[in-house]
This record gives C-alpha cells, structure tokens and sequence, in this order.
C-alpha cells in the first residue's frame, strides 16, 4: 500500500498580488472592448495607498486607467480607510507606453500569407503546460479545486453581509489531501488565513480569534470540503498567527503574475514559467496554455487516460508551435501509447495562436471576461471557453 500527502494553496481576490492580477486583467479587458485588436502587456504594483500600472501597448483604445483602478479596486472590496488601501483616495500612478516594433513586426506580419491564421506568430517564445485528471467533476486535481472553493466562499459570505461581518478582502487557504494508492482517501488538513476586524469591545482576543475559527470551520471548510473526505483525524486550522487585522497590499505588496501556481494546478501538474494576467491573447503564455488544458481536458473526457499532462512549446513571430509533447503518467486507456495520442492531437487540435483567438473568442469574450481569470484559478471553471468539451467525440472517433 502506498500512501502520501500532496497539498495545493489558493488565495482569495483580496490577496495583494491578486488584486494587480485583477487590475492588469480589467486593463486589458477595456483595450480589447475599444480595440479587439489590442497589443497589452500591462503590469500592476499595489501597496499602502498606491497603485502603480506599467507596461507596453499597441492599440487605437482611449481607457482612463485611473477610473479603472478604482472601479476594480472598490469591486474587490478596499472601501475602508482603516484598510489603508482604499478605492477613492489611492494613489493612481500610470506608466503604459508603446510596444516594442521588434516584437509586434513577428506578430502581426505585413507581408500576404495564404493562410490567415499563420498571420499571427507567437508573441514570445516558451513553453506552457496544460493537465486534466478525474480526481473532480470539473477534471481538476482536488487540492487546488477545494483551496479555490474556499477562498471563493469566504468572499461570498463577505459581499453578502449577512454574517460573519467581521470579515477583510484578503484570505489564503491550503489544503491537504492523503493520498492511498493513487486515490485521494482523506483530507488530512484544511487550513484558511482571513483578515479580520478587531475585537470588539468588551471581547478578549481569545474568544474573538475562536468565534472566527469555529465560524470558518463551520459555515465554510465544512461545507466545501466533501463530508466523505473528513474524519476524526482531519485538522481545521484558522488563523495560525492569531491574528490577520493588517492585509491586503497595506500589509504586503502586490505584484501581478506572481501566482502562477495558484493560477493553474497547485503543483499538480509543471508550469512553463509565464504568467497569465494583463497579456492579450497574442501571448502564447497565456493563449497556449489554456489550449494546453484544453487539449488535456478533452482527452480525459474522452476515456483516453485517467491523466494527462499536455506540453506545447513556441518560438516569437512562429505560428505554429515547435513541439507537442503528451503525458498520460501511464493511465492511458486500452493499450494506446503516448505517442499515438499526441500524433491525433496534432491533427485534431490547431494551435496556432490566431487559432487560439477565434475558437476561445479570446478578442471579443463574450459571457466571461480576463478580469474574471484573475481570482480562483484560470481552469476548472465553465464560464471560459476552454474548459469546453466540444473534442471529445472527435478524438473517440479517431480511436474507435
């Protein structure tokens, strides 16, 4: 019998790295409502009372940033002076300025080519990962689905200010799977940081910090977490320090893309090093792996493998990627080899990045938006159009 712990974190949209995640998105959001054919490369640094927005453009859009950030900033949920980071009166510094004419002559080429769709080269080189399991319904790995769930409840309950009044925008969570061959047996911890408002008056720090706890524990962790997965043995911790009253970029600063593995499978599954948020479609960090995991969901979906790991790689101004790379961690169905999986992907799936914009609707999303990517994680949710499963009878079909 094996048996082994694996653990996945999430934070929730209050986090500071998460909320320039969220500012950078909606920056890119509003140049591609104005001009589908926006360049965006937009990066954003949050702390005590400053936001700072960075980065390169190419594109006929007119967006007042300024009202943007605040826009954000007050839908997270800074609306307190006390927070020291507040939507009305932070400081709003922009520094956009043009794209590099070296990087856009390889991505929107000039030249006639036949094929519309090798007009668009990748805008930078790298590689990118997709993966897909049937751990959840959603095809995602358990640990980081529940740390999601988490985080998002917590918000929830947060903006409906029905109970647990008492509650800040940042919070992290952590959860803890066993593991006993191969199959999850058990949570083995669940662990949730939220910020919070003092005591009030009249209560002693050690009965507020244990109403907080028994209130996450019981009105959250207890109700995402599986009933099944819980038992005697599981540990509920909340607030291990004590106390979380200073949070969100007054208590650290924020920077965006620096939750790249909150963004995609908790460690799961490897990252290719790019950061998703304020990069338009164009940007095979971001375009590619969504097609990484779109490929990944599907093959699951279709019986293929109980696992699949999916890595493509590119080079700037190319449109067509240089490698496809297919993993199914020996779980691949009936006898099929690796290789003949990843020889039906290739011809099932384009992966051009013009490709990519046009079956995601990445220029013109349409019942979703980048901004909604930014917070609890970029897969294992509906409302984007590359956790669609509109492949799997295409790939059932070429296997028979």
């Amino acid at each position: 019998m094996s048996r082994f712990l694996f653990t996945s974190e999430s934070v929730s949209e209050g986090h500071p790295d998460k909320v320039s995640d969220q500012i950078s998105d909606a920056i890119l959001d509003e140049f591609l409502k104005q001009d589908p054919n926006s360049r965006v490369a937009c990066e954003t640094f949050v702390t005590t009372g400053l936001v700072v927005v960075g980065g390169e453009i190419t594109s006929t859009a007119n967006v007042d940033v300024q009202s943007l950030v605040r826009k954000v900033v007050k839908q997270i949920g800074y609306t307190k002076a006390e927070y020291m980071f507040e939507a009305d009166s932070c400081g709003v510094l922009s520094a956009l300025h043009a794209q590099s004419p070296d990087i856009n002559r390889g991505v929107d080429r000039k030249e006639e080519i036949a094929d519309p769709f090798d007009r668009i080269g990748a805008g930078d080189q790298g590689i990118m990962f997709g993966f897909a399991c049937n751990e959840t319904p959603e095809l995602m790995p358990a640990a980081i689905q529940y740390a999601h769930k988490l985080v998002k409840m917590l918000a929830d309950i947060r903006k409906e200010c029905k109970e647990m009044t008492y509650l800040r925008p940042d919070s992290k969570s952590q959860v803890t799977l066993e593991y006993v061959d191969g199959k999850i047996a058990r949570v083995d911890t669940a662990l949730i940081s939220t910020q919070h408002d003092p005591e009030p008056a009249g209560v002693s720090e050690a009965d507020w910090q244990k109403k907080i706890a028994e209130d996450v524990i019981n009105k959250v962790m207890k109700v995402v977490i599986p009933a099944e997965y819980i038992d005697e043995k599981t540990k509920f911790i909340v607030n291990p320090t004590g106390r979380f009253e200073i949070g969100g970029p007054h208590g650290d600063t924020g920077l965006t893309g620096r939750k790249i593995i909150v963004d995609t499978y908790g460690g799961a599954a490897p990252h290719g090093g790019g950061a998703f948020s304020g990069k338009d479609p164009s940007k095979v960090d971001r375009s590619a792996a969504y097609a990484a995991r779109y490929i990944a969901k599907n093959v699951v979906a279709a019986g293929l493998a109980d696992r699949c790991t999916i890595q493509v790689s590119y080079a700037i101004g190319i449109a067509r990627p240089v490698s496809i790379f297919v993993d199914t961690h020996g779980t691949a169905a009936n006898g099929l080899q690796d290789s003949e999986i990843q020889e039906k992907v290739e011809k099932v799936f384009d992966l051009r990045p013009a490709a990519l914009m046009k079956n995601f609707g990445l220029n013109k999303p349409e019942g979703w938006c980048f901004q909604d990517t930014a917070a609890y994680g970029h897969f294992g949710r509906d409302i984007f159009p590359w956790e669609k499963l509109d492949k799997v009878e295409e790939l059932k079909s070429a296997f028979k």
